[in-house]
């Protein structure tokens, strides 16, 4: 029983997290956040900030002391045009 509480629970974020999300396709902005770059690559935002300190395969942009990912850069790791 348990496990079907957890599977519509996880279901329901999916949900929710793709109205929250626009495809990447349709991002017409030059950078995004973190949580949105993270949720396009499917990981986690700390992973990410942790790219952030020079380990990753895409550099984000510094706008006043937040970060801030390149669409282009998004797009051209995860192969989409």
């Amino acid at each position: 029983m348990q496990t079907a509480i957890n599977h519509s629970a996880e279901t329901r974020r999916a949900v929710t997290e793709s109205h929250q999300f626009p495809s990447l396709e349709l991002v017409n902005r030059p950078t995004v956040p973190t949580e949105h770059a993270a949720y396009y690559l499917n990981r986690r935002p700390q992973t990410l900030r942790l790219w952030a300190m020079g380990s990753g395969p895409i550099q984000p942009l510094r706008i006043n002391g937040r970060l801030a990912w390149p669409v282009a850069d998004l797009k051209k790791l995860l192969g989409v045009a």
